[in-house]
Parts: C-alpha cells; structure tokens; sequence
C-alpha cells in the first residue's frame, strides 16, 4: 500500500489511494483522528455514522474526526484520500469558510457529499495530481505548496456543495445570513452537550430566543430547536453503536442529570429507545 506524508513539528498531511490494498486501515481507527478528503469515482458505497452513499460518478466527501467512516464496497477504479490533522490546515486569517469546521465538515444537514460536475472533476483530479507530485518532489517547499493545492480544493469544493445543498434555502441569501447560520452550526458543534435550549446559543449570539426562532424561520431553515437535539440525538447513536456506555452513563455524557428524560426524548427523536436502536443496529451490522 503506497501511502505519501508530510510529519513535521507537528503537522501532518498525507495522501494514499482507496484500494483494495488500503480498505481494511482506512475502515480501521488509523485515520480517525484526522481530518479526511475522500475523492471517489463510480460504483463505490461507504457509510459515514449512520447514512449510506452511493456514487454514480466523481464525487467528494468531506469527514471529520468525530464522523464514524466506513468504505462497505470498491468501485473500479481507485479513489484517493487525503488526511490531515488540525496543526496542518485548519482555521487562518479569511479562511473561516473553507476550515477545519467550515461548511463542507460542520453544516446543518450533517451532509459530508458534494457531486462533482463533469466540468469541474478535471480541475479536482489535476489538484490531486499536483499534491501526489509534491509528495514524491519532497522538496523544501512541499508543505506550502500542497496547503496552497488543499485551500484550491476545499474552495472549489465550498463553491459546489453551496450550490448542491443550499439551493432553495439560503443559495439567493445575502453572505449575512449564510454567516449566522455557519455561526451558529458551529457555536452548537462546540456546545451541545452542556447547552440544550435555544436560549443558550441566543446568548451567545447575543439575540433574544424569539429573534433567533424567527430568522430561522424567514431563512426557511429547520427550527434551532430542532438543530440541537438533532445534534444530541446523533452524538447518541454513536456512543450507543461504538462504545459499551449505558442509556444512563450516555446521558450523563451528554448533560442530562435525568436519564429517563433523555431516554424519553431520544425515543421521541427515533421512534425507539436507546437500548432497543442499539440492539437492532448490531444485529443487523452482525448478519451483514
């Protein structure tokens, strides 16, 4: 398995091929602490937590270290993956958009998947190549150059998920308003497991509830609300499926000093109580 890196005074990036050969470390826990690029063509299907893709073309995803990945079956040409840690790339002076907690790793939808149209796969393949000649250069000026390539690809890739995810919600909005809903995806990432209301994040957004509530509501978005226990209710799932934490010990975890109201709400969420969502996701993760 080729695999190309850049380790020093404690940045990291690398670069390697999703292939057979690399499958079972790429599913592993290897690469969970990093940021992740997946660039995959047709005929692949992973899962990232708890949502299937399929690709019907080229197509990228964005994982970050908190997102469970795994690559369930092959397409027939290889893909590539990019992994990177926070010290290498990750929020700079007016780069907020394209970070490490932009909207491609941190969005409402939890959507990591942009399609890349047929006139923009060839400029996402010559970044890649670019980036795999660096690796193999190792020149002295590898790491600015292939930051220089990594800021072109999330850029672009930023451009096309506005356009894929954002269409009929917020694409026509003034930059504003696409500001203060990345703002506060953000404040609740950092936040949901000690702040559950929206009175919280209207705090720190320093709005009133109410205000907060009905600028959701003009931008056509889901309810703040809704935002947040959705956030809860994900963090749960995956403590459930990847650790062996109780109901009880999760909802203390996640900052409910009542079990069973937790319980009541994540049954409200899922349709089922955590212990049984568990037991059926393992059941059927054991018959496949």
């Amino acid at each position: 398995m080729k695999r190309n890196i850049f380790d020093e005074n404690l940045k990291t990036i690398g670069m390697l091929n999703v292939d057979l050969q690399s499958i079972e470390v790429i599913n592993s826990e290897a690469y969970k602490s990093y940021i992740k690029v997946l660039y995959l063509n047709e005929g692949f299907e992973l899962k990232v937590d708890f949502n299937v893709y399929s690709t019907i073309g080229p197509t990228l995803f964005f994982i970050s270290p908190n997102q469970v990945l795994n690559i369930e079956k092959l397409g027939q040409k290889p893909g590539r993956l990019i992994f990177y840690n926070r010290d290498f790339y990750c929020i700079q002076l007016h780069d907020e958009e394209v970070a490490c907690d932009g909207l491609l790793f941190n969005n409402i939808n939890n959507m990591p998947m942009t399609i890349i149209p047929g006139q923009d796969a060839t400029f996402i393949e010559y970044l890649f190549s670019r980036m795999e000649d660096e690796f193999e250069l190792e020149d002295g000026s590898l790491e600015e150059m292939i930051r220089t390539y990594l800021k072109q690809l999330l850029i672009k890739s930023t451009r096309l998920w506005k356009l894929q995810h954002l269409e009929g919600v917020m694409a026509a909005k003034p930059n504003n308003d696409l500001e203060f809903f990345r703002k506060f995806t953000q404040l609740v990432e950092a936040n949901f497991k000690q702040k559950h209301h929206v009175a919280d994040y209207a705090d720190m957004l320093l709005m009133a509830p109410k205000t907060l509530t009905h600028r959701f509501k003009r931008l056509n978005l889901p309810q703040p609300n809704e935002i947040i226990k959705n956030r809860i209710i994900l963090e749960a799932k995956r403590l459930l499926v990847h650790t062996n934490r109780t109901a009880k010990e999760i909802a203390y975890a996640l900052g409910y000093e009542d079990p069973a109201y937790f319980s009541r709400l994540f049954f409200i969420k899922t349709g089922e109580p955590p212990s049984g969502f568990r037991s059926k996701y393992l059941n059927v993760k054991e018959r496949n």
